[in-house]
C-alpha cells in the first residue's frame, strides 16, 4: 500500500519585504523598544528551516504605493530575495481623494518588478476596515477594487496571496493598537502564522479563529477611550494629513540590506 506524498516544505535563502508600517511592524513593541511586526515574525519561522536565512526589511510607515516603488522596489528586486512581500496601496485609499486605477497601476508596476527577479512573490489582501471603523465604511468601493485588482496582478505573476480580508477575526478591537490603525501584537502573529500557512509551512493554530470572547465595556468607558483615541491619535494624524507631513518622512529602513537573522 502506498503511503501518502507529503509535498516538501518551502525553504528560502532570502527573505526581502516591502511596504508600509503594516510590514514595519507597527505596533507591535519588540524588546529593545522598536517595532517588531509579522515580517520578523515570519523570518523567525522561516529561519527554523534555514539557519543561514537573511532577511531585509525595506517597510516605512506612512508611505504610499508610488513612495513605496519609487523608494523600496528596485533596491529590493537588486537584492533578489528568494521570497518577496509587497503590500501597499491601502493609504492611498484611505485618504479624502485617491484615484484608485493609478494605485492599482503604481502597485501592478511594483509588483511586475520584484517578480521579474525570480523570486516567490506574495501579495495581501489587505483587513476590511469598515467593519470595525463606521467613519471608513464610505470607502468600501475603493478598498474593494484595490482587494480585487491584487486577485489579478497575483494571478498575472504567480504570486501567492495573503487574504485577510474575509478573515472576520480582525474585527475584533484587540487585534489592533491604541491607534485603531495598526496591529497589535496579536494582530501581527495572526498574520505570521496566515503567511506561512498560504506559503505551505506546517500550521502552528487556526489564525482564523475568534479570540475568547471579551467582557463588554462600560458605555462611559468607551467614550473616554473614543475621546483619548482622538486627541492622542486621530488630532496628530489629522495635522499630518493638512500639511502633507508623514509619519515616515526622513526614516530610514529598520533592515536595509539582507543581513543573517538570528
Amino acid at each position: 500500500m502506498s503511503t501518502p506524498h507529503t509535498p516538501p516544505r518551502p525553504t528560502f535563502e532570502t527573505f526581502v519585504a516591502v511596504g508600509d508600517s503594516f510590514t514595519e511592524g507597527m505596533s507591535d513593541l519588540a524588546p529593545d523598544g522598536g517595532y517588531r511586526g509579522w515580517a520578523d515574525l515570519l523570518a523567525t519561522r522561516l529561519a527554523a528551516d534555514t539557519p543561514t536565512l537573511r532577511y531585509a526589511n525595506l517597510a516605512v510607515r506612512g508611505k504610499l504605493i508610488r513612495q513605496i516603488a519609487d523608494e523600496q522596489v528596485d533596491t529590493a528586486a537588486a537584492l533578489g530575495g528568494d521570497l518577496i512581500t509587497l503590500a501597499g496601496g491601502l493609504n492611498d485609499v484611505l485618504r479624502p481623494r485617491c484615484d484608485v486605477a493609478a494605485v492599482c497601476a503604481v502597485f501592478e508596476e511594483a509588483a511586475a518588478k520584484l517578480a521579474a527577479g525570480g523570486g516567490h512573490l506574495v501579495l495581501f489582501r489587505s483587513t476590511d476596515p469598515t467593519r470595525r471603523l463606521r467613519s471608513s465604511a464610505r470607502l468600501m468601493p475603493r478598498i474593494e477594487q484595490l482587494v480585487g485588482f491584487v486577485d489579478t496582478v497575483a494571478a498575472r505573476h504567480g504570486a501567492t496571496v495573503v487574504d485577510l480580508f474575509t478573515a472576520r477575526v480582525f474585527d475584533d478591537p484587540r487585534m489592533w493598537a491604541d491607534d485603531r490603525l495598526h496591529l497589535s501584537t496579536e494582530g501581527h502573529r495572526r498574520v505570521a502564522e496566515a503567511t506561512a500557512q498560504a506559503l505551505g509551512l506546517p500550521a502552528e493554530d487556526d489564525w482564523r479563529a475568534p479570540l475568547p470572547a471579551a467582557v463588554p465595556a462600560a458605555w462611559a468607558d468607551r467614550r473616554r477611550a473614543d475621546a483619548r483615541w482622538a486627541r492622542t491619535h486621530l488630532g496628530p494624524w489629522l495635522a499630518r494629513r493638512a500639511t502633507g507631513r508623514s509619519s515616515g518622512d526622513g526614516r530610514a529602513p529598520k533592515r536595509s540590506d539582507l543581513a543573517p537573522w538570528q
